[in-house]
């Protein structure tokens, strides 16, 4: 009887075994098989969001009448409109302040920025020629903010002939709040800046001087709005715009903050007053940029000059102090950096 039972509890520990196998085999097949899905999720993502395949096929904002001869999109190259505001919180409306044309080549890591002088002559459809800074004021008093931006864009893309793809508009604030966001930056101050039109009235007066300097947002913003001050002026201060751009650049490609790309472009609204850029554009371009990125290298800047001209303003309806941007060196520029 004795040899009965433990030949039946020998049998039960048989089939228990068994069991556990089976379901450790199933488990481990389940596993597996969740583990392939989630690579295949990833792989998927992955091949999305690749530059190459990301950036491609993409539609030109607006009009351009003066478009590049011979112009062809390759995958991975981009043209991004960087518009600095200066609308104040008690008004929506705002002029133009500060332009900015990025070239970004992701295939051979090289990124072209343009600066315009905001004082630049540009003819607006049904009114005539005005300064570019009045393009986007003009069209938001009469169309809407949205129509404001097409109508900045048209002009600009007629002015140089190049097609945009992506645009992103900041005011004051948006600016200091984004630089606030990756913790400040170290900006290659190029020359004494003093503070003759802050936006806050202590800063009145103050001086930074030349050299690397550690900046939170209030002060980045208050010398990139700084003109009458530095070495000729508008000019002077496009230096420092791309100063600041590269140490915007730098700080945000840090190992520390490129795992920040998703969330930051998540809470762009809070430093953008607008954009046409996704959440999957700015992983795409961080994807892009990470693992070869060198700004002060890889960053080309190129300052358009211009002649200063006394001429009729077709807004003003009277005469008012203008660049007159040379056509011959602006052909040159933008076939040379914004063509290839």
């Amino acid at each position: 009887m004795t040899q009965i039972n433990t030949e039946k509890d020998s049998l039960r520990s048989m089939r228990k075994t068994k069991k556990r196998r089976k379901f450790l085999r199933y488990s481990l097949v389940i596993f597996v098989l969740f583990i392939l899905g989630a690579a295949g999720v990833v792989a998927s993502e992955f091949h999305r969001l690749n530059p190459l395949n990301h950036f491609n096929h993409l539609k030109v904002i607006g009009t351009t009448s003066t478009a590049i001869s011979g112009y062809k999109e390759k995958s991975g190259v981009f043209n991004v409109l960087l518009i600095g505001s200066d609308a104040r919180k008690t008004d929506p409306a705002g002029h133009t302040d500060s332009i900015l044309l990025v070239h970004a080549d992701l295939n051979n890591h090289r990124y072209d920025v343009m600066s315009l002088p905001r004082d630049s002559r540009v003819y607006m459809p049904g009114i005539g020629y005005t300064k570019l800074t009045s393009v986007q004021y003009i069209s938001q008093i009469q169309h809407g903010s949205k129509q404001g931006v097409v109508d900045a864009i048209n002009s600009i893309s007629n002015l140089t002939g190049v097609p945009i793809n992506y645009y992103a508009e900041t005011n004051y604030w948006g600016f200091q709040d984004m630089v606030n966001a990756i913790g400040g930056i170290e900006m290659d101050v190029p020359f004494n800046v003093t503070l003759t039109h802050p936006w806050y009235k202590k800063n009145k007066n103050k001086v930074i001087t030349a050299g690397t300097q550690s900046l939170d947002g209030e002060m980045v913003t208050e010398i990139v709005h700084e003109r009458d001050s530095v070495p000729g002026t508008d000019f002077g201060r496009q230096e420092l715009q791309e100063r600041a751009l590269i140490g915007i650049a730098k700080k945000i490609m840090q190992p520390a903050n490129i795992t920040k790309l998703p969330a930051l472009s998540r809470s762009a609204s809070s430093f953008l007053v607008a954009t046409n850029m996704t959440t999957d554009d700015f992983v795409s371009i961080g994807l892009g940029v990470k693992s070869d990125f060198h700004p002060q290298q890889q960053i080309k800047y190129h300052q358009l000059k211009g002649k200063s001209m006394v001429m009729y303003d077709d807004v003003l309806k009277r005469d008012n102090d203008e660049v007159v941007l040379d056509p011959v060196k602006l052909k040159e520029v933008v076939q040379k950096y914004f063509t290839n």
